[in-house]
């Protein structure tokens, strides 16, 4: 399903939040941690979250669900973000990208994920906030996509416990990322299913699973594409002071995760575009044979149609009318003519299962010159 961008109202002044109105009231989580351990606490009141921002310590600040325009202005306040910034992350559906600000740097991306109910692809927008001791996320819904971080936080993973803000917001990102391949496995086998079908018996149902799952890669293709740039624009800023040299390393890596990601995903653009043309191919061939098979039919009567033709005209001397056995050699005559024509389409391969390769073909031309 394509999502369609809310704007605010026309003329409305910069900053404007365009929040939809099902979007579920915010649930924040703060993480705060270092090299000797975490704490994780759900925040009832944002007031709660500056004593953690005045330490050294890395805070990781998550919000699910958007339903509360005052809340998440007062939790930018804290954090001391952009209007702009704050709502590019709250309108949604943004282009993902990465925006360097003085205090901090905002990275839009979309994760993908596919919806158990109807098995459609959704596409989730993630705003994230990255500055010198802290990050924060903001979730258009609520949702488990970040638990595999927060269990190796949990299990006390080293290289988070001691990488500073950058190495989460990779671990993030790569997360994210990495969210896209399973989703692009289920539709190669939904695909590769459809493709089956097509090829064993074509029908008009399968029109609407073509176009299906193509209109599911053209949503994936808008989110991964614009990921990729974001990404590679993260790496390749050597003068980003929020991002380490460290840090650019992993990034590459992720950068190469979207680019298969990208291969994938016009793969399977082209096998849903091919499926297109075997539909129609096939059904063009059904066609033909059912027009095959009513020709000759046709063409087996209408010599049998012009004989009964000739002997219903109402001539008084017509000798074959006398003959006492007339009738039966009529009928005889018009069996064979029936059966020489059999004989000649069979022959011509215009009937029945005479398909042979060429290189059968080829044997029997050499082994009759023999």
């Amino acid at each position: 399903m394509i999502s369609h961008k809310r704007n605010p109202p026309i003329g409305s002044s910069p900053g404007t939040f365009a929040i939809p109105a099902a979007s579920p009231k915010p649930v924040i989580t703060l993480i705060d941690y270092n090299a000797d351990g975490m704490v994780e606490r759900v925040i009832d009141d944002p007031s709660e979250i500056p004593p953690y921002l005045d330490t050294e310590s890395v805070t990781w600040v998550d919000v699910e669900g958007m339903g509360d325009e005052a809340l998440i202005r007062r939790v930018g306040e804290i954090f001391g973000l952009h209007p702009l910034a704050l709502a590019d992350a709250v309108n949604i559906p943004q282009r993902p990208k990465a925006d360097l600000y003085d205090t901090f740097q905002l990275i839009i991306t979309r994760l993908a994920r596919i919806n158990p109910h109807d098995a459609d692809v959704e596409t989730e927008q993630v705003g994230i906030f990255l500055g010198k001791h802290f990050v924060l996320t903001i979730q258009e819904r609520s949702g488990d996509v970040f638990d595999p971080v927060r269990a190796r936080l949990r299990a006390g993973a080293a290289a988070l416990l001691k990488g500073g803000p950058d190495y989460l917001v990779y671990a993030l990102v790569d997360t994210v990322v990495d969210g896209y391949f399973p989703v692009l496995e289920q539709l190669g086998e939904y695909l590769e299913g459809v493709e089956q079908h097509v090829f064993e018996q074509p029908h008009p149902s399968q029109l609407r699973d073509i176009y299906h799952g193509r209109r599911q890669l053209l949503e994936l293709r808008r989110a991964i594409w614009p990921q990729r740039e974001a990404i590679n624009s993260m790496y390749r800023d050597d003068d980003n002071p929020f991002v380490s040299d460290h840090v650019r390393m992993y990034l590459r890596d992720v950068y190469d995760h979207t680019v298969q990601i990208i291969d994938m995903t016009e793969t399977y653009r082209d096998l849903a575009s091919n499926l297109m043309d075997i539909y129609l191919s096939a059904v063009g061939q059904r066609t033909n044979e059912v027009m095959k098979v009513l020709t000759v039919m046709s063409s087996i009567f209408i010599p049998l149609t012009f004989i009964a033709g000739v002997y219903g005209m109402n001539f008084d001397y017509m000798p074959e009318l006398r003959e006492p056995l007339g009738y039966f050699i009529c009928l005889l005559f018009m069996a064979i003519v029936a059966g020489v024509e059999l004989a000649y389409f069979r022959r011509k391969g215009w009937l029945g299962s005479t398909r042979r390769s060429d290189h059968q073909a080829g044997a029997a031309h050499r082994t009759r010159e023999h």
